[in-house]
């Protein structure tokens, strides 16, 4: 990342930070939640002393200790705290305001692991800039986003909010998004009017936490840091990212939000990031929990120590120690400055020193804009997965044909809004939703008839989510439920239909944060559903609302479709029906592997080549090894070929690229989307290489009855890795394979050497 700043902001910084007692730089560094919005029937635990906390941090305001607040999103009352905040300190410095703008703010689109089910880079990055418009309009600086923890355990609720399995998939998206929150500015530079601070979370090694258990330590190799946690942070750093966020649990042992070596040598030193670094909630303040510090004043004096410049705080920042740290010799008042100034630099480069308010007529005129929700539909539609679709009566099953005039929806999920919108979601409006039954109705068109039953109540958690004290997150239990009848309802329903659609997944409150799961079951009684409705006889379509690999063995014989839309966003239910219709053909591929059961997890496409490869699928003796759906997998309305895969050289010196090509030809009559996939195996060489892994891709759209062209580059990027015998990056001179296709099962039919 380029150190280049501009001149004027950084006299700026030096002539407040030279006027700045060391309280009122501590201050700077401090920043506090704000909760005015919660649910007063929400579980009294979860809430605790919640309810003062505004009044509290009005005080810290007043007296000139906050330095960023987060979690306020009403235009006037961004105005008003900060009106607070410049009053409240001698030098007028105003507030940075942060906010979770993970997929979207007003207008929610598809959730992350949808938009990189999408494999379309720029599709992440216009999906960011409408989101940073948004947000930036009500007063909002700064999103933690884009999550880009690469994970390999669907357990983990945190999937959702990243790219997958996959480095080079997760590290596209990383970047785009960036591009998308911060406009392309360039490092030091001011921001534009409507772009806002991206932060990249949660460095490093979150999505390997143990078991899948959301806030437990992750136990992480050298070599799975360098080749797959890395390189999405390392991606985000390099289009610019503003700030990084660090993560809650031990890796290997060190507090990540503690650990010089990750945030100082990693981070800054090896490649040159220059924004700033937040703590995740509370994180300072967990290194005592950690046992890595005896107090408040040793937990701020190592969180400052580590880099960490920011503190994010609901009470008692350890920051707010940092003066006493300092007597006792814990930490330097230079190593504060250097905290203090990256934080200042950024609230100069937003311009909030001159223009600190807002423009509340503005504001809605922005979160009103039509063309948003255009968007939001448009992505929707994108990143669709299609998982399956056999033939009924010789004809796959999707899209709907014309002949089917009785329609039958079933499922609580197919007429909820909330759970359309999906989690990580705070400012939206339920009355711009459209849920999937919505979108079916609008469609369907006169002589179609679309009937809904739920047939069962919404399923809940054993443990309350925590964002439930929000006001409408818990999924509600209809009063006057009868079971049985229900349940019988809706099989009479799907009896008398000439299609059944059946809406299955998690309510949106079992992913996410403190979201993780032992198991990847359908939650409540939905398989039962699932029954009652496919005993009928009645042709099933399966549409699944997730964030992450669910069992579906029991689904498949009993739908002839399958498709994963995720979930979808705001204007989700009419690109639902836009895909089940056929006015668009599903493009979306898979960017997880998806295990046939829990019991697999982890599995994943790069694995090494072991002992007795050729019994790789039988590993376990009561079920195949191999993936219920392969990376990469994803169905079309249209067919396609490839052929004539070939390399521009055959021989390359270490250091030179080549090109890889293949032509793909749509054999049907429906204009659709491929996504082509180069693969790559290196067959020897000083380290075990995996059996295949993701080199690059490109999503074409390829008319009905055309071949295009694809080409690929492969070079030293791609080819390089981190070697842990040597403890360095390595190119071995070895054979490569080639592969070019539709999903990670793509044969690899081509090979090179590097000499």
């Amino acid at each position: 990342m380029s150190q280049v700043r501009d001149e004027g902001i950084e006299a700026k910084v030096e002539e407040l930070l030279a006027a700045m007692t060391l309280e009122e730089k501590a201050g700077q560094l401090t920043q506090f939640f704000y909760f005015s919005e919660i649910d007063p029937d929400a579980d009294e635990q979860a809430i605790g002393p919640l309810a003062d906390q505004p009044a509290m941090v009005e005080r810290e305001l007043a007296a000139g200790r906050v330095g960023s607040l987060l979690f306020c999103t009403q235009p006037g009352e961004i105005n008003r705290l900060q009106r607070l905040t410049i009053e409240g300190n001698r030098h007028g410095i105003p507030a940075l305001f942060g906010f979770d703008v993970i997929h979207g703010f007003r207008t929610i689109f598809p959730v992350p692991i949808a938009v990189a089910a999408s494999w379309d880079p720029a599709l992440a990055e216009a999906g960011q800039a409408v989101a940073a418009r948004e947000a930036r309009a009500v007063g909002i600086h700064w999103a933690f986003a884009p999550m880009v923890d690469i994970t390999r355990d669907p357990r983990w609720g945190r999937i959702i909010e990243g790219a997958g399995e996959d480095p080079v998939l997760g590290a596209a998206m990383a970047a785009a998004q960036v591009r998308g929150f911060q406009g392309g500015v360039a490092p030091g530079s001011e921001f534009g009017a409507e772009s806002i601070i991206a932060g990249p979370k949660h460095f490093a090694g979150y999505g390997f936490a143990l078991g899948g258990r959301d806030y437990d330590e992750s136990d992480v190799s050298d070599a799975q840091l360098w080749n797959l946690v890395f390189p999405p942070f390392k991606a985000a750093v390099d289009a610019g990212a503003g700030n990084i966020m660090t993560a809650y649990m031990d890796l290997n042992g060190i507090p990540a939000t503690g650990n010089d070596w990750l945030l100082t040598e990693v981070l800054r030193d090896t490649w040159g990031f220059d924004g700033f670094l937040v703590s995740d909630a509370n994180a300072v303040r967990s290194l005592m929990t950690h046992g890595f510090a005896s107090d408040l004043d040793e937990a701020g004096a190592r969180g400052v120590n580590a880099g960490v410049d920011l503190e994010m705080a609901v009470f008692d920042p350890a920051y707010g120690h940092l003066t006493d740290a300092v007597a006792r010799g814990l930490v330097t008042e230079s190593a504060i400055d250097a905290c203090v100034r990256r934080i200042l630099r950024a609230k100069l480069r937003l311009g909030l020193f001159d223009s600190p308010y807002v423009d509340e007529a503005r504001a809605a005129e922005v979160l009103n804009d039509p063309s948003h929700r255009d968007a939001a539909r448009a992505a929707a539609v994108r990143t669709a997965v299609l998982l399956q679709n056999v033939p009924v009566n010789g004809t796959p099953l999707l899209p709907l044909s014309p002949q089917n005039k009785k329609i039958a929806v079933v499922g609580p999920l197919a007429d909820s809004q909330r759970d359309t919108l999906g989690p990580w979601v705070f400012d939206f409006d339920l009355a711009e939703t459209v849920t999937i039954l919505d979108g079916l109705k609008a469609r369907a068109g006169d002589g179609v008839t679309v009937e809904y039953a739920p047939g069962i109540r919404p399923g809940q958690r054993h443990f309350q989510s925590m964002f439930d004290m929000w006001p409408g997150n818990r999924p509600a239990d209809p009063e006057g439920f009868d079971d049985a009848a229900e349940l019988d309802r809706a099989a009479k329903l799907a009896a008398a239909s000439d299609v059944a659609i059946v809406v299955l997944g998690e309510w949106q409150n079992m992913i996410g944060e403190a979201a993780s799961r032992s198991t990847l079951d359908l939650p409540g009684r939905q398989l039962e559903l699932l029954d009652a409705v496919a005993a009928t006889g009645t042709p099933v379509v399966v549409l699944v609302m997730n964030g992450r690999p669910l069992d579906l063995q029991p689904v498949l014989g009993k739908a002839a479709a399958i498709l994963d839309v995720w979930y979808p966003g705001s204007q989700g239910g009419h690109a639902v029906a836009s895909l089940v219709f056929g006015d668009s053909s599903p493009a979306g591929r898979l960017p997880f592997t998806w295990p046939r059961t829990a019991g697999q997890i982890p599995i994943v496409y790069t694995h090494t080549i072991s002992h007795e490869p050729e019994n790789q699928w039988r590993r376990y003796w009561d079920i195949e090894s191999t993936p219920l759906f392969p990376f990469g997998h994803g169905l079309s309305y249209a067919s396609f070929s490839y052929s004539d895969v070939r390399l521009s050289a055959e021989t390359i010196a270490s250091g030179e690229s080549l090109t890889a090509s293949v032509d793909v030809t749509n054999t049907s009559s429906v204009d659709a989307d491929e996504v082509v996939q180069l693969y790559v195996h290196q067959t020897s060489g000083t380290a075990s290489r995996p059996v295949r892994a993701l080199k690059g891709f490109q999503r074409v759209h390829v008319p009905a009855g055309t071949t295009v062209t694809v080409e690929l580059p492969i070079g030293p990027d791609q080819l390089s890795y981190w070697n842990a015998a040597k403890r360095d990056w390595v190119l071995d001179t070895a054979r490569y394979q080639v592969g070019m296709g539709g999903s990670s099962s793509v044969e690899l039919t081509k090979s090179f050497e590097v000499r």
